[in-house]
């Protein structure tokens, strides 16, 4: 049996990711992705990301978050990569703002198993410090475990 929570029963996440520069990050995380910022210091700071805690820290000497790629549907995806499944029209809103904001897409916004279980918008894009993200929609959000 599978079990997915919903959104009152879900605990929040808590991340904490290494930076090379926390003002570029502060400018990334606040102003082009639009999540609150919490508390703060000199060399980290708090993200509300959807209700979970995502914290950038900076890291001196710190070059490269992505350990590698995987192939997936003719796409190599960066592995590590952490986001969040939305809604599709946060999605696309979501997707809309990175795209005005100028993002170089690693793999665009697009729709993976279009009219097959599990159906999903999905793109992914570095942060200033090359931690990679990937933000998902799907058409149901039941088939987010379907085989």
């Amino acid at each position: 049996m599978v079990l997915i929570m919903t959104q009152q029963t879900l605990p929040p996440f808590h991340l904490a990711i290494p930076v090379h520069d926390i003002e570029a990050a502060r400018h990334f995380y606040g102003d082009v992705l639009g999540f609150g910022r919490g508390r703060s210091d000199v060399r980290w700071t708090d993200w509300n990301m959807e209700g979970h805690q995502v914290v950038t820290h900076q890291v001196d000497d710190h070059h490269n978050a992505v350990a590698g790629t995987n192939p997936v549907d003719g796409h190599q995806v960066p592995v590590p990569h952490f986001g969040l499944v939305l809604p599709v029209e946060r999605f696309q809103e979501l997707a809309a703002r990175l795209t005005d904001a100028g993002t170089d897409f690693v793999i665009e916004p697009y729709v993976r198993f279009e009219g097959e279980t599990g159906e999903q918008w999905t793109m992914f894009f570095l942060d200033p410090s090359g931690n990679a993200l990937e933000f998902k929609a799907f058409k149901d959000l039941g088939q987010l475990f379907a085989v």
